[in-house]
């Protein structure tokens, strides 16, 4: 399994580490972003490009962060096919039942809420947390796959534009 990492400015301390603690653990990982610290940086930067990705490819996850991860998260679930959690704390149960029912592929953590070792947990838990694929969960995302309207490939074009011009 390939990981996809991003951040913005809010999260890119606890990108970098997870980052490292991840090929640590031997999973495939691929920063995207950002390189350095921005401070005005804009998350939606970061992030679309992931969104995308994981997408158009069902063997892909993420890990995306930001402030709270909510934005992150928002930004994500825009595109087809991505399921995207915010975690930021305390409960792992909700990192179980988001894999387990859910099959979230995209976990968005709020950096200003974690730990870097809480972090960590939420992510191994996360990535060794099968979809349960009960016939009530399978049905449930069918349901959701109905809504349709991922975003297009032309407002991801006008979005482009806007951040070049």
């Amino acid at each position: 399994m390939k990981i996809l990492i991003a951040s913005d400015h809010a999260g890119f301390e606890l990108k970098k580490e997870l980052f490292l603690y991840l090929i640590e653990l031997g999973y495939e990982v691929e920063d995207r972003g950002p390189f350095q610290y921005a401070p005005d940086d804009d998350y939606p930067d970061f992030i679309i490009p992931v969104a995308q990705a994981v997408s158009q490819d069902e063997n892909l996850r993420a890990i995306i962060l930001g402030g709270s991860g909510q934005g992150e998260a928002l930004t994500a679930n825009r595109f087809e096919n991505v399921r995207a959690v915010v975690y930021y704390a305390h409960n792992l149960d909700v990192i179980k039942l988001a894999r387990e029912h859910n099959n979230s592929n995209v976990l968005s953590l709020g950096a200003k809420f974690l730990a870097g070792e809480d972090a960590k947990e939420a992510v191994c838990l996360w990535l060794k947390t099968d979809f349960s694929k009960d016939p009530r969960h399978l049905r449930r995302l069918q349901k959701i796959n109905l809504l349709g309207g991922p975003t297009s490939k032309d407002s991801v074009d006008n979005l482009n534009n806007l951040k070049n011009g």
